[in-house]
C-alpha cells in the first residue's frame, strides 16, 4: 500500500498486508452512490492504491485520486451538490417523490446540468462532432475540483477507460504511462449521442462503458504482485421490477444490458483464475457493491441530478459501503486464500446459475 493515506484507524492490521483497488462503473447521475461508498471507505480507514473508472466512475475516481485524502469528500460534495436529508428544500419537496424525480429528470433533459453539460445552442459556440449537449462546463468544473499534479503523482494509481469512436479500440488512460488531463477524464464519459466525442491527439474517444461498464479487465488482466482487495461499485442492477410501460421497458433493458455485461465479466475471470495458471498465484478478493435499491427511481433516472435524489443515492452508497467495512473488519470477507474470491453484500448476490447461456 502507499503511504499517502497512512494513519491510525485503518483496517490494515485486521485484513493483513495487501493492495486495495477501487473499480467504479458508469451510470451518469446514479454515480452519487459511489460517492457515498467512498465516504464509508474513508471513514473506515481503507486506503486506496489504485482507482479504475469508466464514465461517471472515471469522474468520481479522478476527484478522489486528484485530491489529498482530507479534501476528497468535500470535493465530491462540490461536484454532486447533495441536498439536505429529507428531500428538496423548496416547493418541489411537497410533491410526491416520483413526481419530483420525473420533473427533475425532464428539467435536466431540457436545460442540462449546471457545471456538467448544457444543450447545444445555449451559447454561440458548439463542438464539431454531433451531440445533444455541450460538455465544456464539465471541463471547467473538473479543472476546478482536480489537482492534476496530484492525479499524476504516485499517490494513487489512476486509470480511466474509453473507446476509439472510429476503430472501436478499447483504450486505457493510465497515469503510470501518460499524463492524464481533463480531456482524458471527459473522454471516458463521452456517451454519444448525448455527449460529444473528445478528441485527443487526433483520435475521437467515447464512453468507456460502451465496452465494459464495470471496468474489471484493467485490474484482472494484469496479475497482481501482492494479495489484492478489489472493491467494485456497480450502478445498474440485475434485478428490477416488471415494467408496465414502454418507457419503463426501455429503462429496464438498459439496466439488463450493463448488469449482464458485468456478470459475464466476473464469471469469465472466476473461470480464468480457477485454472490456477502460474501467472495468477496472488489471490484477489473481489467485493461487489451494487446500487440495488432502486424502487424509488423513475424512467430517465440517469439524468435526475436533483439534490434530493443525489442525497438518496449518496446515503444508499454510504450504508452499503459501511456494511462492507463491517464485513471486512470482522473477517466475514477476508483478503487472501486462493485465486479469485467473489463476495456480494447480502441481498445483492448474483449467482452464476443466473447467467444466461
Amino acid at each position: 500500500m502507499n503511504d499517502a493515506e497512512a494513519g491510525s484507524g485503518t483496517l490494515a492490521e485486521t485484513m493483513g498486508d495487501h493492495d486495495v483497488v477501487l473499480v467504479l462503473a458508469g451510470g451518469n447521475a446514479l454515480g452519487a452512490y459511489q460517492a457515498g461508498v467512498y465516504q464509508a471507505l474513508h471513514e473506515g480507514g481503507i486506503r486506496l492504491d489504485r482507482i479504475v473508472g469508466a464514465s461517471i466512475g472515471a469522474f468520481n475516481g479522478a476527484i478522489i485520486a486528484g485530491n489529498a485524502p482530507d479534501q476528497r469528500l468535500a470535493r465530491l460534495a462540490e461536484f454532486w451538490r447533495p441536498g439536505p436529508v429529507g428531500g428538496a428544500g423548496d416547493w418541489m419537496g411537497s410533491l410526491p417523490d416520483t413526481w419530483r424525480r420525473s420533473w427533475d429528470t425532464f428539467g435536466t433533459l431540457l436545460a442540462g446540468r449546471p457545471g456538467m453539460f448544457a444543450p447545444l445552442g445555449s451559447n454561440s459556440f458548439s463542438p464539431a462532432p454531433p451531440a445533444i449537449y455541450d460538455t465544456r462546463p464539465l471541463a471547467a468544473q473538473l479543472a476546478r475540483l482536480i489537482d492534476l499534479d496530484r492525479l499524476n503523482s504516485d499517490a494513487v494509481h489512476y486509470v480511466a477507460t474509453a473507446v476509439d469512436l472510429e476503430t472501436a479500440e478499447e483504450v486505457t488512460f493510465d497515469n503510470r504511462t501518460c499524463r492524464i488531463g481533463i480531456d482524458h477524464i471527459r473522454a471516458s464519459g463521452a456517451l454519444p449521442p448525448s455527449f460529444p466525442p473528445i478528441e485527443i491527439d487526433g483520435r475521437l474517444f467515447v464512453d468507456g462503458g460502451l465496452a465494459e461498464n464495470l471496468p474489471l479487465d484493467p485490474v484482472l488482466s494484469n496479475p497482481p504482485e501482492r494479495p489484492t482487495l478489489c472493491i467494485a461499485v456497480d450502478l445498474l442492477p440485475g434485478k428490477g421490477q416488471r415494467p408496465d410501460t414502454l418507457s419503463m421497458m426501455t429503462e429496464r433493458v438498459q439496466d439488463l444490458v450493463f448488469a449482464i455485461q458485468s456478470r459475464r465479466t466476473i464469471a469469465r475471470w472466476q473461470d480464468l483464475y480457477a485454472t490456477g495458471a502460474p501467472d495468477r498465484q496472488q489471490p484477489v478478493t473481489l467485493a461487489c457493491l451494487t446500487y440495488a435499491d432502486q424502487q424509488a427511481e423513475v424512467v430517465g433516472k440517469a439524468m435526475d441530478f436533483s439534490p434530493a435524489s443525489v442525497r438518496f443515492r449518496w446515503d444508499a452508497g454510504h450504508r452499503d459501503g459501511s456494511e462492507l467495512v463491517r464485513l471486512l473488519r470482522e473477517g466475514t470477507i477476508a483478503v487472501g486464500g486462493y485465486g479469485l474470491q467473489v463476495h456480494h453484500l447480502p441481498g445483492q448476490h448474483k449467482a452464476r446459475a443466473e447467467l444466461p447461456a
